[in-house]
């Protein structure tokens, strides 16, 4: 554990900017641990809920770990206002790296995570029982709200590859094998009228991928994220990238195949030396199990949503497009209860 720790420490101290909030997490988690092992908080007294994120240097574990910040107020700790975050009373969150989206449903199922970050077309899939999950369909999906758009990126050094066709019998990193960014590169694929299988796919982690693309290892990677994404924007820092763009017709294939896709574009400047680039995207949502308590859902999103806490999230690059008023926008699964209600009383009370 603490060679993952340092090995995570690394990684964290390369990419300037990403912010602290993991940090931050860490020191309560362990300012909490500290507690109980005094005795001065009862096990009982305390509730514990863990995230599901994705891989570090990728956007949903900063996310994750300001989330996390936000919707925790363990036993003991600063009242809000006081030094305190205004989170939950008695709860202790924590952000887990996992490999993304369906790897996040399958373990909230099986009991080891209990909110999640998920892409929406993931999302729909689970719900519905199409594409990975049609033999595991998850019926009980709720969400508790939209966070931020996730752009498709396809990443390759400057040079002979300029358009998805050129990927043919190319060395691509298309993410692991149960990530959202598998499920995004194989739609792309598809779109542009290829099968994964005419490439010569790797299924690596976001971290090795891009150490992979820069060593020359790989000609290309997918990955899906919000922009910037840290670990796109260190190979940026580190040798001249280009994004490939997904050209018109091809993006309204992929649309008309899964309709949580929408148009969109990376903006001049996200990473270095690379210009505006058209492609999809796809909202990151927030996730439970319509068996969480209606009470606790609704402490959690009047949390997360709680204008005391925002500075969490406007201290990371992609949370100033985390906003309540786009929470509840085109859902790929319903509303959990306790969300429905947080979402009806917050409109009833704005004047």
């Amino acid at each position: 554990m603490v060679d993952g720790l340092g090995r995570y420490l690394t990684d964290v101290q390369r990419m300037s900017f990403v912010n602290r909030i993991p940090f931050l997490l860490l020191s309560a988690l362990v300012a909490v641990a500290m507690l109980v092992a005094s005795g001065a908080v009862a096990a009982e007294q305390a509730r514990f809920v863990r995230i599901g994120t994705g891989p570090v240097g990728g956007t949903y574990f900063p996310v994750g770990g300001a989330i996390s910040t936000m919707i925790s107020e363990p036993p003991g700790a600063a009242p809000c206002g006081q030094g305190g975050t205004c989170g939950v009373p008695g709860l202790i969150a924590a952000a887990v790296s996992t490999q993304g989206s369906p790897d996040n449903l399958r373990k909230m199922t099986s009991g080891a995570l209990e909110l999640a970050l998920c892409q929406a077309d993931v999302a729909r899939d689970a719900l519905k029982g199409e594409g990975a999950f049609a033999r595991q369909p998850i019926p009980s999906l709720r969400a508790i709200g939209n966070l931020f758009p996730e752009a498709v990126h396809i990443i390759v050094r400057v040079g002979a590859i300029r358009t998805v066709n050129d990927l043919r019998g190319r060395r691509v990193s298309v993410g692991e094998a149960n990530s959202g960014t598998l499920a995004a590169a194989r739609l792309v694929l598809q779109a542009y009228g290829m099968r994964i299988r005419e490439i010569e796919p790797v299924y690596e982690r976001l971290a090795r991928s891009v150490d992979m693309l820069i060593a020359g290892d790989i000609d290309a990677l997918f990955m899906v994220g919000g922009a910037p994404i840290a670990a796109v924007a260190l190979a940026a820092e580190t040798i001249p990238i280009a994004l490939l763009p997904i050209a018109d017709r091809q993006a309204e294939r992929m649309i008309a195949a899964q309709p949580q896709f929408f148009r969109s574009s990376i903006d001049r400047g996200a990473y270095h030396g690379v210009p505006a680039t058209s492609t999809v995207a796809v909202r990151a949502q927030l996730l439970a199990l319509a068996s969480m308590p209606d009470d606790l859902v609704f402490a959690i999103t009047r949390a997360l949503w709680d204008e005391r806490n925002r500075k969490l999230l406007d201290a990371i690059p992609i949370g100033i497009q985390i906003r309540r008023d786009e929470a509840t926008e085109n859902l790929s699964v319903p509303l959990h209860p306790g969300a429905r209600r947080y979402y009806l009383e917050s409109k009833q009370a704005t004047p």
